[in-house]
């Protein structure tokens, strides 16, 4: 676990070591956040803020991964998987900048990379890797063959969760935050499974260890980052963070069998997700609105909370599904694996 603890570490040095330089690199290059008219108007004041602060993290994450990493095909895959996600982010937040508008790469074209992503990942797990295309159900303790349904079905979690994590990034350190602890939850599952490997194989399994060791640089990258994050904001991570960090979450839930457990392990995410999908059919079907405005955490704002209220509320909720889905993990998961 040395590899895992360096890579942590080192991720987290270079991101509060470099950041400085970075913030002022941005403004140099007038690359600042273009803020939605339609949003809370105390965030005007947010505009031209550096953004793309997800370039940091994704450096700081991949420099130590690089050096220490195993290069098995789950840890090639995760690295794989979150630069394809944050290069769509970066796109999306290269046009916004360019254009100096909030609108940034037309939706189809995400689509269309997150298929390509998507495509990868399914054959690097089922053709070269070392999993089929059953998917475990906990609580009903079933295990199902999805057959060619699979392939959808990956799609959904890669797609739907960046973009939840691309939902939930509106306030100072709200993603950030929420993002370490799903990472955290997620290496703690890797670590236990590397642990476990031994019981299987004469020696412990470089795959899971390899992607503990990624899960944990990312980790580093993201709270080096929230240093940078917390309110007031100096930076904000933009659509190549929120992206390459909801991707990198998806794919360590498929390379660990805990695809089902991301309803809890990023519940926040599913939270904010669900609750624009109810804003836009109740308002096609009806003309009203549920909510004062979406994505969930912009209402609380509306009835007067701080951002640092908000923050720090989601982020207990988040811990709360985050440790229900471990424990159901534990409860089911190890049991299933004997």
């Amino acid at each position: 676990m040395v590899r895992v603890l360096i890579a942590g570490l080192v991720a987290m040095v270079i991101a509060v070591a470099v950041g400085p330089q970075f913030i002022e690199w941005l403004r140099r290059q007038s690359i600042g956040q273009q803020i939605r008219e339609e949003g809370p108007a105390r965030h005007a004041v947010k505009q031209g803020t550096p953004t793309m602060g997800g370039l940091l993290i994704l450096v700081a994450a991949f420099v130590p991964a690089l050096i220490v990493s195993l290069y098995t095909i789950p840890g090639v895959t995760i690295l794989l998987a979150t630069l394809g996600c944050g290069l769509i982010g970066f796109a999306d937040d290269f046009l916004k900048v360019r254009k100096r508008r909030s609108l940034g790469l037309n939706g189809r074209w995400k689509m269309l990379g997150l298929v390509a992503i998507t495509a990868g990942v399914a054959w690097a797990t089922t053709q070269i890797g070392y999993m089929d295309t059953e998917i475990y159900f906990p609580l009903v303790d079933v295990n199902i063959d999805l057959g060619w349904a699979y392939y959808p079905f990956l799609f959904l979690v890669i797609a739907g969760t960046s973009n939840a994590v691309n939902l939930t990034d509106g306030i100072d350190g709200l993603a950030a935050g929420t993002c370490a602890i799903s990472l955290i939850t997620l290496l703690a599952i890797a670590s236990i499974d590397w642990i476990r490997s031994a019981d299987v194989v004469a020696n412990r399994s470089e795959e899971y260890l390899d992607i503990a060791i990624f899960a944990a640089a990312l980790i580093g990258g993201v709270i080096g980052f929230l240093w940078f994050n917390a309110f007031p904001a100096e930076m904000f991570m933009g659509d190549t963070g929120s992206m390459a960090l909801g991707g990198a979450i998806a794919t360590l839930a498929i390379l660990t069998e805990t695809e089902v457990l991301l309803v809890f392990i990023g519940g926040v995410f599913v939270i904010e997700a669900v609750t624009w999908m109810i804003q836009i059919a109740s308002f096609k079907r009806t003309g009203r609105r549920v909510f004062l405005i979406v994505p969930i955490h912009h209402h609380f704002e509306m009835k007067a909370w701080s951002e640092t209220k908000i923050m720090v509320r989601f982020w207990i909720v988040g811990a709360i599904l985050c440790a229900i889905g471990f424990v159901l993990y534990y409860r089911y998961y190890l049991r299933f694996q004997l």
